[in-house]
């Protein structure tokens, strides 16, 4: 054997980084001459010392290495190996690190080999917690699963929400779980398909922003309790479940909410708003439309969703998420249906901007004698016309709206002639609303006075507001996922959520007009405990500044019985 090749040139890589290490510590080389005596980079050679000085390297040496050794493991090993697997349920590649620290050297597709020809099978895939591998200390989250009845009498939890059994009686009165049990909804046996969706409605109502936060309320029993299990499930659990949804059923829930609405009187205004909102996505392969963004003053790929308001309510009562661009212009037509199973006929006027839809749309709405105010596409031919018209030719009317800087605008109204429509349509041209350039407004309702159109118009905004409240509190730019059922899944629920949110605002003296987050800060954050009794659920809430406020509510004209928690009577006590 050539001595002084077996050193210069190691055949294996434990000698070669040896060596390498020798002729730096020892010889003092610089790295880059190291280097090349061993066929490195002087990067490999920094981080070799760098990891030795750290003691991330070892060197041993075994008799095996030397040429003509016997190669093999000793029967004392082998036994050794076979009696910690039949003593204790631990895997091959964890009896490699115990022999480890015995000083025996193995590799694990040896003790894989020792215990197959011993007729013991691997061990099935288990999680860090069923190996013992979690931290010392460490408080494991239980595993999520519906209550039994059993266990619910006698059972006394806390919440950092407790507010949120505030909202069970409104969802008794629009019938939501009763809806929820009749859908069909998946579910499994630990947790059925109403405590699957009552847990997400638990996390819209808590101002959760994205399902992967969910771990945030892994301790919180009584969020758990709302939904009727121990815990709120998981973020797979969450995350996966959406995926075994589909359109008829998502719409089904969304029908049925609106329908309760309606039967209420929450939808009475005589105008609703209609809108686009395009939500984000950011994933390399997303396979979404591009679609126009506001806020970034370009066309991004995002997931398009239409949104029907009722202007006075400002409530969001029809949503659709599962479109394609190509489908945006026939929307209004799908509202239309919509709406017409819900209240018989469309009485309110539909106001939206000039992108909603095309001309021959509109035409369409006519001849159901569907009324719509929404705005003409202009070009600098129609504003130099509008700017050339004498000042007789305009008049100033009044918007009865108190909080309006520009509430006197010009007007100027005539009957024209559009691409589509098949007969002259009414036009109104305003000027002083506090835009540079004319607005030209465009109805088929001939028979409302300039004032009213105007000011039912004004109101559009409300829609872009209620879309950028859901934004910032039900996370609404949150983008889930790219599939397009799982979305809409996610906005239907930000709509029963921001309408149970109504409920309670409407009532509360003082609050009535104030948004989900101020509701959420005064009234649903903070502490409280939930007990159970034979048949009765009561919770508690600590002294807070605005409990004569929630206290002042008359409860006794709501339904006080939780049916998904054995029908037991529910009692708010405040201190």
């Amino acid at each position: 054997m050539n001595a002084m090749r077996y050193f210069r040139h190691p055949g294996s890589d434990g000698q070669r980084q040896y060596e390498v290490l020798r002729a730096c510590f020892l010889e003092r080389l610089p790295a880059p001459i190291v280097a090349e005596r061993f066929q490195l980079t002087a990067g490999n050679v920094r981080v070799l010392r760098h990891r030795f000085k750290q003691g991330l390297l070892t060197f041993s040496f075994r008799p095996s290495d030397a040429p003509g050794a016997r190669r093999g493991t000793s029967a004392e090993v082998r036994a050794r190996i076979l009696q910690m697997r039949r003593e204790h349920p631990v895997s091959a590649g964890q009896i490699a690190e115990i022999l480890d620290e015995e000083g025996v050297e193995i590799n694990v597709r040896t003790v894989e080999r020792i215990l197959r020809e011993a007729g013991l099978p691997r061990l099935p895939r288990r999680t860090r917690l069923a190996i013992g591998q979690t931290l010392d200390r460490t408080t494991v989250p239980d595993t999520s699963r519906k209550l039994a009845s059993h266990e619910l009498k006698g059972r006394s939890v806390s919440s950092d929400i407790a507010g949120i059994f505030l909202f069970i009686p409104f969802l008794e009165q629009l019938g939501i779980p009763k809806l929820l049990s009749s859908l069909g909804l998946p579910g499994s046996k630990p947790i059925p398909a109403l405590q699957y969706a009552l847990s997400f409605l638990a996390l819209k109502l808590a101002g959760t922003e994205r399902l992967s936060h969910t771990d945030d309320h892994n301790f919180d029993e009584g969020l758990g309790l709302f939904a009727g299990l121990n815990v709120l499930p998981k973020c797979t659990a969450m995350s996966t479940y959406a995926y075994s949804l589909d359109r008829k059923t998502i719409d089904s829930l969304q029908g049925g909410v609106v329908t309760a609405g309606h039967r209420l009187g929450l939808y009475q205004s005589p105008t609703i708003n209609l809108d686009f909102h395009a939500t984000p996505h950011w994933g390399d392969e997303s396979v979404l439309d591009k679609n126009w963004v506001g806020t970034r003053s370009k066309g991004i790929k995002s997931a398009l969703t239409v949104f029907a308001q009722d202007s006075t309510s400002k409530l969001i009562m029809y949503s659709q998420s599962d479109l394609r661009r190509s489908e945006a212009d026939e929307q209004i037509h799908e509202f239309v249906a919509f709406w017409k199973k819900i209240a018989r006929s469309v009485s309110p006027t539909l106001v939206f901007d000039s992108r909603f839809t095309n001309y021959r749309q509109l035409a369409k709405l006519d001849q159901q004698d569907v009324r719509f105010i929404t705005l003409r596409r202009r070009g600098r031919t129609l504003i130099r016309r509008a700017e050339a018209l004498p000042a007789s030719a305009w008049s100033r009317v009044s918007i009865d709206h108190p909080k309006r800087k520009f509430r006197r605008p010009l007007v100027n109204e005539s009957r024209v002639r559009l691409p589509g429509f098949p007969r002259e349509i009414r036009q109104i041209i305003m000027r002083d609303n506090g835009h540079e350039k004319p607005t030209f407004l465009i109805t088929n309702d001939d028979q409302s006075p300039i004032a009213v159109l105007v000011s039912r118009y004004a109101q559009r905004w409300n829609i872009e507001n209620g879309i950028a409240e859901a934004v910032k509190f039900f996370s609404l730019n949150a983008l889930s996922s790219p599939i397009l059922v799982k979305v809409h899944f996610d906005v239907v629920l930000t709509m029963i959520a921001d309408t149970l949110y109504y409920l309670i605002a409407r009532r509360l003296r003082g609050f009535e007009e104030c948004n989900a987050p101020k509701i959420f800060r005064h009234f649903i954050h903070g502490k409280g405990q939930i007990s159970i009794g034979v048949d009765e659920i009561v919770v508690r809430f600590p002294r807070r500044a605005h409990n004569p406020v929630i206290r002042s509510l008359d409860w006794t004209q709501l339904p006080d019985r939780v049916s998904w928690l054995g029908d037991r009577r529910l009692r708010f006590v405040w201190a």
